[in-house]
Formats: structure tokens, sequence, C-alpha cells
């Protein structure tokens, strides 16, 4: 098993609360919190083992997924729009792991070039297993390819050159183009364009500017804007 670069940002500094992390890959904090990656020493006989990393935290108050574990919350968002309950994919992602042979293979390249492969031939060796897979993985022109709605998500992911994600385009917003990037803001969503963090954005807002000012200030697309604010309005009804 290949290990994960240390003393690097993606892998070792927590940047997102749960919720946080939660609101941008767009599932509950209730669903990230059951996928999250809990030192061995905290879990509980007989818990499933956790598959979103996460970095040990005095507090909940505190950031505890670096983005590496948002990465993998954005593919299993994937897995779970496709339709498959996580208990039902945990031995799958084992095997992936496993044949990938690296750690943090959900957010790693060779999860979208070989993901495919693996998983139909561990349906092939493990019939209960194949109804789960035909949820993720199609045969087209012979070759064995995510779903459309898996693929469409792990499009979202740009990767450094050591095939590790390294920037993830977030998948809550129908118009607007708003990335997660650790080397900016410290990894917290900002515009594409015009590269403000969606948080001061939305503080003008909420201050009671009106829309034209607040974008002209930031030089950000009107309707990306509208977008955002129509987002974190719906949150917070």
């Amino acid at each position: 098993m290949v290990a994960a670069s240390s003393g690097d940002i993606r892998f070792d500094v927590p940047l997102y609360t749960v919720a946080e992390a939660a609101r941008a890959i767009g599932v509950s904090a209730a669903t990230l919190g059951s996928w999250v990656k809990r030192p061995a020493s905290v879990r509980q006989q007989g818990e499933h083992p956790p598959v979103v990393t996460s970095v040990p935290s005095n507090s909940v108050r505190q950031p505890t997924i670096p983005f590496v574990g948002l990465a993998e919350g954005l593919v299993l968002a994937a897995v779970r729009r496709a339709g498959v309950p996580l208990q039902r994919i945990r031995p799958a992602l084992e095997r992936l792991s496993h044949d990938l042979g690296i750690d943090h293979a959900l957010a790693s390249r060779q999860l979208y070039t070989d993901g495919a492969e693996i998983l139909f031939d561990y349906a092939e060796h493990s019939p209960g297993e194949a109804v789960m897979v035909r949820h993720l993985v199609v045969v087209r022109n012979q070759q064995r390819v995510f779903s459309e709605v898996v693929d469409q998500y792990l499009q979202r992911i740009d990767y450094a050159e050591d095939g590790y994600a390294r920037l993830l385009r977030l998948p809550v917003y129908s118009v607007a183009q708003v990335v997660a990037d650790p080397e900016r803001a410290f990894g917290k969503p900002i515009f594409a364009r015009g590269a403000a963090k969606v948080s001061d954005v939305l503080d003008r807002f909420w201050a009671g500017e009106d829309l034209n000012s607040v974008a002209d200030d930031f030089g950000i697309p009107r309707a990306d804007l509208e977008d955002v604010v129509r987002v974190a309005s719906r949150r917070a009804a």
C-alpha cells in the first residue's frame, strides 16, 4: 500500500468542520459524520470502519476534515446519489483500496481511470453485489465506465502530479462555479470567477447590500451570486 506524502496540506491539515464539509458536498452533517474516519482508539466495538479521513481534534467545533477527506466525501456523495447505501459499498471500497494499492483511493486519479474495471470485476466474483455495482458501472463501447451520475462528480475533481485531488468544483450550485482549493483561502469555498470567499460575499449581502453592488465589488457575475444566495437561503430555511 503506497502512503500519501506527509507534510502536505491536503492530507495533514484540518480545514473543515463536519458541518462545513457536508454543506460543501451537499449531504447532511449526520450523513458525513457517519462516513468520517475516526481514530481506532475511540471507535466502539463492532463499529464499521469509517471511509472519510479526519484529523483528531479536541472539540467538535474545530475543523477535523482535511482536503483529502472532502474529496473522499465528494465521491461518496456521488455513490449516494446513484442510490447505493454505504453499507453495501464498504466491501467494494475495500477491494478498490487493495487493488489500487494506495491510501485515499477515493481521492485518487486511479479511481477515475481504473475504478470502474475493478468494481465490475468485483461484481463478477461477488454475485450478491452485482445489482449494487450496476448502479455505479456501465458498459459503453465495450469498456467498463462509471455511470453518468458518478462520472459527473468525478469530473469535478482536478488532480495534482502525484495523482491525488488538488481542487474540487463543488456540486451544490447549479450556476455558480465555486471551488475548494487548499492552496487558496485555506480551502474555504471561493468563486472560481473573482476568487472571493463565498462566506465574505454572503456576509456583505446579509448585511443589506444589494446584489449589484456586491457583485461589482467582488468581480463576480450576478448570476453566480444569485445562485449562491439561493443555496444559502435554502439551507437557512
